[in-house]
């Protein structure tokens, strides 16, 4: 794929991004009235409409998933790398602010009392928020701009501001440059760990999101 192509694809892709937050954003409004078993499965689906036009893109350019970081070689290594990689970030960025009596800074607001409710949040953050976000940012994105500037540090650097930017309508500035510098920490992972694939990234990340809502339901009241 050529240099103008890749930027033209990067261009519409990541319109394509916002514009499937946007939709998701209404699509839950819908979504909450509904029974707890339907918004359980349709706000996961619902969070797949942010990688729809990546993937439509992906497709047309005949793109593999190797081309986005995926492998097939040694699968569950790969996901236990990403369940210990999550863990680490989780106690690092999550449980130490907390103990050092930070909580509120690192709260999102969610609160759960029951191990199913547990259970769902580590299957949306993971099957939803986390492979979503790191196929279209850390495969998708990072990608275009690789092939674009040729160099892996650029790539980061860009993919991550605009992983930061993503998070525009949820939070501070502050909060999405701290959301941009742990992109730029996921892309460190997948480039330099062995077997650390993107597969990996979207355990971690869904492992580190999930554990926010348990200390936070665990530790603040």
């Amino acid at each position: 794929m050529s240099r103008k192509k890749n930027i033209i694809t990067l261009i519409i892709g990541f319109a394509g991004i916002m514009a499937g937050l946007v939709g998701t954003m209404f699509a839950n409004r819908g979504i909450m009235v509904l029974p707890i078993w339907a918004r359980m499965v349709l706000l996961i689906a619902a969070y797949w409409l942010i990688g729809v036009v990546p993937l439509v893109l992906a497709i047309v350019n005949r793109e593999k998933p190797v081309d986005f970081g995926f492998s097939w070689e040694k699968p569950f290594l790969q996901i236990l790398i990403g369940i210990g990689l999550g863990a680490a970030m989780s106690v690092v960025l999550t449980l130490v602010p907390h103990l050092a009596g930070f909580g509120n800074y690192v709260d999102n607001g969610n609160r759960y009392g029951f191990a199913w409710q547990f259970c769902w949040e580590f299957l949306y953050c993971t099957a939803g928020v986390g492979l979503v976000e790191e196929f279209a940012f850390r495969g998708f994105i990072y990608t275009r701009f690789k092939n674009i500037f040729g160099k892996d540090f650029l790539a980061v650097i860009f993919s991550s501001v605009l992983f930061g930017l993503f998070h525009i309508m949820g939070g501070s500035i502050v909060q999405m440059i701290i959301t941009g510098l742990i992109g730029a920490l996921l892309c460190f992972f997948r480039l330099k760990i062995r077997n650390c694939t993107t597969l990996s990234i979207i355990i971690a990340h869904g492992v580190y999101d999930a554990l926010i809502t348990l200390f936070a339901s665990l530790l603040l009241k």
